[in-house]
């Protein structure tokens, strides 16, 4: 058992049916109140973020994640495919479970799959992924911001903010966790 006082980001437990990682947790406490834990958890079997809070000193039930490293090779339209490098094993997992990741996954893409016992849940990338970019509108000129940014899409079909001076073609690179702009790439 796992006490909630411990709960940190990357933790993961069972909650009847679901299977939660922890993203966030904080602890108050008021006056002479029992103290609370509030988590912002994810639903590895669904894919929703919740906020939970939970009675300090409350215990909750550990749940073991496997983790295999595999590569992305395609996108069907209801599933990707994956393939583990070296049993060359090829496994399926539904489009909606992967919704957000499916912006960063290129082919050849290495990926973490999670399992729980023998059930896949999601995968995980990379922190940083280099991406090439296919549209990227000209800066225009007298544009005095601080920081000037302007709307560019990579090769997924994924848009974001990125600086002025970023060109059509140019590698630049992205956090998988917020989809936002890191830097130039190589």
């Amino acid at each position: 058992m796992i006490n909630v006082n411990t709960l940190k980001p990357g933790i993961t437990f069972k909650d009847g049916n679901d299977i939660l990682v922890v993203l966030e947790s904080s602890h108050s406490k008021q006056g002479r109140g029992q103290a609370t834990v509030k988590t912002k958890v994810k639903n590895l079997r669904t894919g929703s973020i919740i906020i939970k809070s939970f009675t300090g000193g409350a215990k909750v039930n550990p749940a073991h994640i496997s983790k295999r490293d595999m590569d992305y090779l395609y996108n069907d339209g209801k599933n990707i495919v994956l393939m583990d490098q070296t049993t060359f094993e090829q496994i399926e997992i539904p489009i909606k479970k992967v919704e957000k990741e499916l912006n960063f996954l290129k082919e050849g893409n290495p990926v973490l799959v999670r399992q729980f016992e023998e059930e896949v849940l999601d995968i995980e990338l990379p922190t940083n992924i280099e991406f090439t970019v296919t549209n990227a509108p000209d800066a225009v000129k007298g544009n005095t911001q601080t920081n000037p940014q302007k709307k560019v899409t990579i090769e997924t079909g994924y848009e974001l903010e990125a600086p002025m001076f970023i060109k059509e073609g140019e590698k630049i690179i992205i956090s998988s966790e917020t989809g936002k702009y890191v830097g130039r790439g190589k």
